[in-house]
């Protein structure tokens, strides 16, 4: 836990615009909707005078990227296979920020990724860390592994010093990302960036993306897990915020089995939950056309029949790629009973030169 003050990051508004401007932000219109306020403490709330910044470690044991080797599993991302981080935090928050209230006699108001509040640069002016080249933030002790909440409050607390920048040389987050979602240390073009693509994009995942997708059905840990101050972190102890052991090396195939009350059973209280069922299947598709299991094909065929455009169009992607043939003999059919138009395009794609020559 460390303080800022309200008014610690000078630079957050013209970075933000920056980052707004450069279109990175994808489809995410929420992160410039409001960005006044997002980028400065005192226009989400006028009598704000600090904010206490709080990050919980949740590293794991192990190495998180491992399963990447497993390509009939899902890789699913560490802090989404345990129990939804907000609810967890925000309990503790509440917490810290009621004694804080009745200490001080101060107001005081609880933010856990839920408001425009701009938690990385707050954090390293406060002095929990610093921003690395993979623009997630890093602690000395903990390493890329901290999750994140503020409280505002009215009160005038001492502030801590800053953290500086400690990645050097280092470029093992840009160089390791399979998407290339880094335009330049510091910055992350999130319509390049996995984890976006597997969580917040709500539509079609462009043809030239998914194959560095892999097996990432959920997030992506890869900027983060070859930091080298990961050396430092300690196994997380939070008990509410233990890993699922069930959520770990799912078979994709039994992944793309869910029907919507399936997906919920099985993901019911974790981040995964909130993507729904069609993205998640889009994803999972995605992994199983990326596989190179050829009997992964198997699990495609029942999607081209389903109700979501979303789960059809990677149905088809990935039929095209484990099975070519029978994709081929398929596509002129579907493409002739097919109305959405992304549907049509992967079938167009899978037609066969004679066909398209017809």
């Amino acid at each position: 836990m460390r303080v800022a003050g309200a008014d610690a990051i000078p630079e957050a508004p013209g970075r933000l615009l920056a980052w707004l401007d450069s279109g990175y932000q994808g489809e995410m219109g929420w992160m410039a909707e409001r960005r006044d306020q997002r980028a400065d403490p005192r226009r989400l709330w006028s009598e704000v005078r600090s904010v206490v910044m709080l990050g919980m470690n949740y590293a794991g044991e192990g190495d998180p990227l491992a399963v990447l080797a497993q390509p009939d599993k899902a890789a699913i991302s560490l802090y989404a296979r345990r129990r939804d981080y907000h609810d967890v935090i925000k309990g503790k928050l509440k917490s810290v920020a009621g004694l804080l209230a009745a200490r001080a006699g101060a107001d005081v108001k609880v933010f856990v990724d839920t408001a425009p509040v701009m938690e990385k640069p707050l954090a390293q002016a406060a002095g929990l860390g610093w921003q690395g080249k993979h623009t997630v933030l890093v602690s000395r002790e903990h390493g890329s592994w901290l999750l994140l909440g503020a409280i505002y409050t009215t009160a005038e607390l001492p502030a801590d010093a800053p953290e500086r920048d400690h990645c050097g040389s280092c470029r093992r987050c840009l160089d390791i990302c399979p998407t290339d979602a880094f335009p330049a240390p510091y910055q992350l073009d999130a319509r390049r960036c996995i984890a976006y693509l597997t969580i917040e994009h709500p539509g079609h995942i462009d043809a030239a993306l998914r194959p560095g997708i892999g097996n990432r059905v959920f997030g992506c840990d890869d900027c983060l897990a070859v930091c080298p101050w990961n050396k430092f972190a300690q196994t997380a102890q939070e008990t509410r915020l233990a890993l699922k052991d069930e959520l770990d090396g799912l078979d994709l195939a039994a992944l793309a089995r869910l029907d919507d009350a399936g997906f919920r059973k099985l993901f019911a209280g974790t981040p995964v939950k909130r993507t729904g069922r069609d993205r998640f299947l889009r994803n999972v598709l995605i992994a199983i056309g990326n596989s190179g299991r050829a009997a992964l094909a198997e699990s495609a065929l029942p999607h081209l029949a389903d109700p979501s455009p979303l789960v059809r169009a990677m149905a088809a992607w990935a039929l095209g790629r484990l099975d070519p043939e029978r994709a081929g003999e398929l596509a002129a059919a579907k493409l002739d009973s097919e109305s959405d138009p992304q549907v049509r395009a992967e079938w167009h794609a899978l037609t066969p030169q004679t066909e398209d020559a017809a």
